[in-house]
């Protein structure tokens, strides 16, 4: 048990869902603060989490010929500078080394708060004909962006994220690998976090700082604001162009190619801990969960025995299933009470739990696999089909799995509203919060005003929205298209 956090109680969600939070994420030893202001330490249990994230995005990635790689997250400040947009977008968030061995360095350097820059360096070296295209780089590492509000996973100085980056020869090629990067991530957030999102285009002021196009990937938090979930882009040629990136073409013709970029972080466990998390602790969807399942002894008579059946039923699941093996723990360490160690596991969203006491072991009473989940019932298994258990197991995970999803597409399709007028906008970012869907006349001083007077941004305009016939929400002039609002986490 740790001693900073052991005797602390969790704060009710519905009472202070900051504090809430930030109970949780200390309590269930995901993270740590860390001694620079902003920063946090992944302890074991969380940075578990990342891994099965690395897990399943590696396996998507690989598919379609994604290679990964690492650059150096020390950036010489006159590369920034070689894309004024860029520069532009990041300075008020860069982190910058001027004193290097003791000594003034001649030349600043940057902490690496994205990678474009490095990566278009290197790749004017690597290309040269249109053989090499496309170019698929893909690098898991950390970036520091020095943020004013900092908060653990959603918001901190330095965090660890991936982040891809490919060339092609065409505009075409460009469009289709960053949509379908976002379409990976909408599906990582459904089979993997149990969740819904929304995907679209972001506006020209929030887009990415040299992007011609960015796609966006939206969660809708429990206290009604919206979290930027993942991105992909379409950036623009200046960066091929202003890095020297260039090819000959089947023609002999030398021409510029076209990049993208897109990345997730690990602000999206951020919002698994807030979406799923309830007033016990966390709630770990089954597919992300490093443990699945914890059986726990009751000890106090007959202990051998105890132990001797939980060892098997442990051994009963591996057998059915290898990826058991590791993801069930056997808790027969003598290190807390048995309503601690209930309590625990609970704290740490474990899917599922078996208690194991004499009359399992004796027969006279069925074994019980209870889920975290309290909507989900739990399952008995008896002496004679103890076998099944691999089975019943599996099958209560898939109902967990469908159930978190279900829970959070309900608050996020009943959290979706239209505004007809700006007194409504209003009314209802002030009460209800959530997605507002409004017409938006697409001009920035208007968006500008709007985030003034409501603290709500464009969010994004859903993918292959069509045209419609309506009046700007801000200044009535005529507009073409619903754009989503919401609060920014």
């Amino acid at each position: 048990m740790d001693k900073a956090y052991s005797k602390k109680l969790l704060t009710p969600k519905s009472q202070d869902f900051s504090k809430w939070y930030l109970d949780v994420v200390l309590n269930a030893k995901l993270a740590d603060y860390g001694p620079v202001r902003g920063t946090m330490v992944l302890r074991p249990y969380g940075y578990s989490l990342w891994e099965k994230v690395q897990d399943y995005f590696n396996s998507v990635i690989k598919k379609d010929e994604v290679k990964n790689a690492y650059f150096p997250s020390l950036i010489p400040i006159s590369l920034l500078r070689k894309e004024k947009k860029h520069i532009e977008g990041f300075s008020p968030e860069l982190a910058v080394i001027t004193i290097g061995g003791g000594e003034k360095l001649e030349e600043e350097i940057v902490v690496r708060p994205t990678s474009e820059t490095i990566i278009y360096l290197m790749l004017s070296k690597w290309i040269s004909s249109w053989r090499d295209l496309p170019v698929k780089l893909n690098q898991w590492c950390n970036v520091v962006r020095w943020e004013k509000r900092t908060l653990p996973f959603l918001r901190t100085t330095e965090f660890l994220w991936q982040e891809g980056h490919t060339i092609h020869e065409t505009s075409e090629e460009a469009k289709e690998m960053a949509l379908r990067a976002l379409t990976w991530y909408k599906d990582l957030y459904k089979s993997l976090y149990s969740l819904p999102v929304l995907i679209g285009v972001k506006s020209e002021s929030e887009k990415f700082a040299g992007a011609s196009v960015t796609y966006t990937v939206e969660s809708l938090l429990p206290d009604g604001k919206a979290l930027q979930s993942a991105t992909s882009h379409i950036l623009e040629q200046n960066f091929a162009k202003n890095f020297g990136v260039s090819y000959q073409d089947k023609e002999g013709v030398l021409k510029y190619p076209y990049p993208t970029s897109w990345g997730l972080s690990t602000r999206s466990l951020g919002s698994v801990v807030m979406i799923h998390g309830d007033d016990n602790g966390l709630i770990l969807p089954p597919k992300l969960a490093p443990i699945k399942l914890v059986i726990i002894p009751v000890l106090g008579k007959d202990d051998e025995k105890v132990f001797t059946f939980s060892k098997k039923i442990k051994e009963l699941l591996e057998k059915y299933d290898s990826a058991f093996a590791g993801s069930v723990e056997l808790w027969d360490q003598d290190n807390g009470s048995f309503g601690w160690k209930v309590n625990e596991s609970e704290l740490m969203g474990i899917p599922l739990r078996i208690t194991v006491g004499p009359k399992e072991v004796a027969g006279e009473s069925p074994l019980t696999i209870t889920c975290r989940v309290k909507d989900v019932e739990s399952e008995e298994v008896s002496q004679k089909t103890l076998k099944e258990i691999g089975e019943k197991v599996e099958k209560m995970l898939e109902k967990e799995h469908a159930f978190l999803y279900e829970k959070a597409e309900k608050h996020l399709e009943e959290n979706i509203r239209t505004a007809k007028n700006y007194e409504e906008f209003k009314n209802i970012m002030n009460k209800n919060k959530g997605f507002i869907k409004a017409f938006w006349c697409e001009n920035p001083q208007c968006e500008a005003k709007i985030k003034e007077e409501t603290k709500a941004t464009t969010r994004l305009l859903p993918l292959g929205a069509k045209e419609e016939s309506g009046h700007c929400i801000y200044c009535n002039s005529k507009a073409k298209h619903l754009w989503y609002f919401a609060q920014s986490s």
